[in-house]
């Protein structure tokens, strides 16, 4: 099939990296659509660990056309960073394209998320103060910077003027800030447009070629379905939207060039920053969970608070994106433990149970979990390659993961390295359409 769109149907950090990786083994390009250097895919090859931020994940892949699409938002000292690391350690980059409409982060969205958060105080959101938000603002006020931009001094520096004008009171505090230097600034991104220019195209022509060809192209999302900005836990949330539908905004296609939408989802659950979380584990197995899992931000360092997995929440993603399928990660995280709990409702401040997840934040935010019990299971997976060669009691809880949501599961991570994974359905090729359906339905 050759539109599959790959989103976190979690809170972020959910995998989606090797998941993607392992797609994009048999895909002609990979195509990122939304997000910026907030996001941080790790992947393991040869036990040669990859950190990416802005990269596509099919990057690793000699010849690959990997696009950065109009819809991400791009810190360009970030992007040429880790083009200078990538190529440092053998990897070909010769097939990155990246978006002519793609806007820019500036020196002032830096400082401006720096300074929004300490302004809050106990009730910062939690960004990642890489200027993520600020930019995102700017594109909507239609006082961008985009990567065009930086072929042409003239544009520039009439735009980076145009874009300062209405900050200048929120800048005041950083005057003296030597990065604020009208003339340093434009000569820095001049710099960055002659690095970059030989990858800038029109990246939304490049995807309705390959697709129109036949070809198989994957649509790479960052963050999670939970911190979308219209359908995440509003204001803790991320400036984009993570969800599939975003995946033909961002990357500048129609709805009928997407085929399939797998949800990448940990077998448990973590999310980082501000916010609720009905699951949460305040306590020694939450902390275990962190430390089995290696639960620490791939761009910020900053500890994952770690939890049950929420079946409701899932089931909620599952409707959003329209998912096809369930990449289910970290299962041998899970392993020693003799019960395993699932919530499966939630009980509202005033004790009223509900079986969806909440619309209005005020219920969501006094939300307790209501859980199901599962059998454990104390086997080390991590050799496991084929489903029958799981044990018993984890393929139960892959079952009960199915049932639940109405989404089969496509592929199931044992473990860190790229070859810990088990491709269910019988066959390492198999698609979403090819593997057995669950009885329920993500509709319902």
């Amino acid at each position: 099939m050759p539109g599959i769109v790959i989103v976190g149907a979690q809170w972020g950090d959910e995998g989606k990296g090797k998941v993607t990786d392992l797609l994009a083994e048999t895909a002609d390009a990979v195509i990122r659509f939304q997000g910026g250097n907030n996001a941080g895919h790790t992947i393991i090859r040869d036990g040669e660990e990859f950190k990416l931020h802005l990269m596509p994940s099919g990057i690793l892949y000699p010849g690959k056309t990997c696009v950065i699409g109009n819809g991400v938002v791009i810190d360009p000292r970030v992007l040429c960073d880790e083009l200078d690391e990538l190529r440092g350690r053998g990897v070909d980059v010769d097939g990155l394209r990246i978006s002519a409409n793609a806007h820019l982060i500036m020196p002032y969205h830096l400082l401006l998320d720096h300074a929004g958060e300490a302004r809050l105080g106990r009730l910062q959101i939690g960004t990642t103060r890489r200027g993520i938000g600020p930019c995102y603002a700017d594109k909507a006020a239609r006082l961008g910077i985009r990567m065009q931009d930086v072929l042409d001094e003239k544009i520039l520096k009439k735009k980076i003027t145009a874009a300062l004008e209405p900050k200048r009171l929120s800048l005041r505090p950083f005057a003296k800030d030597p990065e604020l230097d009208l003339h340093s600034m434009t000569e820095e991104y001049l710099t960055y447009g002659h690095r970059l220019e030989r990858y800038i195209t029109d990246t939304a022509r490049l995807a309705w070629d390959l697709l129109d060809e036949g070809r198989n192209v994957i649509f790479e999302g960052a963050q999670g379905t939970l911190l979308d900005i219209d359908h995440g836990t509003y204001p803790f949330v991320t400036s984009s939207n993570p969800v599939a539908g975003a995946a033909c905004i961002g990357a500048g296609v129609g709805p009928r060039d997407i085929d399939e939408v797998w949800g990448v989802s940990k077998a448990y659950v973590t999310r980082v920053g501000a916010g609720p979380f009905p699951t949460e584990l305040e306590d020694e197995l939450g902390d275990r969970l962190r430390a089995r899992g290696g639960e620490y931000g791939t761009t910020t360092g900053r500890a994952r608070r770690t939890g049950w997995l929420d079946l409701v929440a899932l089931r909620y993603a599952a409707r959003i994106n329209s998912l096809t399928a369930l990449a289910i990660t970290k299962l041998d995280v899970l392993s020693g433990l003799d019960r395993i709990r699932v919530c499966t409702r939630y009980r509202g401040a005033e004790g009223a149970e509900f079986d969806h997840f909440p619309y209005h934040q005020s219920v969501l935010h006094h939300a307790a979990a209501e859980y199901e019990e599962i059998e454990g299971f104390a086997e080390d997976i991590g050799d496991c390659r084929s489903e029958e060669e799981l044990p018993t009691a984890a393929r139960d809880y892959l079952a009960r993961i199915a049932e639940f949501t109405g989404v089969p599961i496509g592929l199931v991570g044992v473990g860190p390295g790229r070859e810990q994974v088990v491709w269910m359905g019988g066959r390492r090729d198999a698609s979403p359409a090819e593997t057995p359906q669950p009885a329920s339905s993500a509709r319902s």
